[in-house]
């Protein structure tokens, strides 16, 4: 590794762990939201318009750029020589957990413009999908700390 990526490579580092933080935040808290708004949101008025506005400013202010910044510090560690020994499974499992995690953004963008309508899921099947990113996590994090 040069001087100069030995130097950048912990700040890119830091700066990845602080993005995926918020952008997990989200993904914690984003299908919550759907519960409530499911649940206590039955029509129109103003629950629905309550929830709407926190779903909203949830995935475009905190998750969406979270999200994007995650992937870019990610990537440039992945690029960084000496970093990945792509020969072993951890970089795939982890690289497979990360797309599933971005599926499952993507997922949730799809049910908060359903919810909008009055189309989405009840709440406990929002309960449910609120461990799908606490499974990805786990297989993310033995997957970079282990590295098996």
């Amino acid at each position: 590794m040069t001087d100069w990526l030995a130097t950048l490579y912990p700040w890119i580092k830091s700066f990845h762990i602080m993005a995926v933080m918020s952008w997990m935040a989200g993904l914690f808290y984003l299908p919550r939201l759907f519960v409530y708004h499911a649940e206590r949101a039955t029509g129109p008025g103003e629950p629905a318009a309550s929830f709407e506005i926190m779903e909203l400013k949830l995935l475009r202010v905190i998750m969406g750029p979270a999200s994007i910044a995650t992937w870019i510090a990610g990537l440039a560690l992945v690029f960084t020589p000496g970093i990945v020994d792509w020969s072993l499974a951890w970089p795939w499992t982890k690289a497979a957990g990360v797309i599933g995690m971005t599926l499952f953004h993507h997922w949730l963008m799809i049910q908060r413009r359903k919810l909008q309508r009055g189309a989405g899921l009840s709440g406990r099947q929002y309960r449910i999908m609120n461990e799908v990113p606490t499974i990805l996590m786990v297989l993310i994090v033995v997957s970079v700390i282990v590295k098996f």
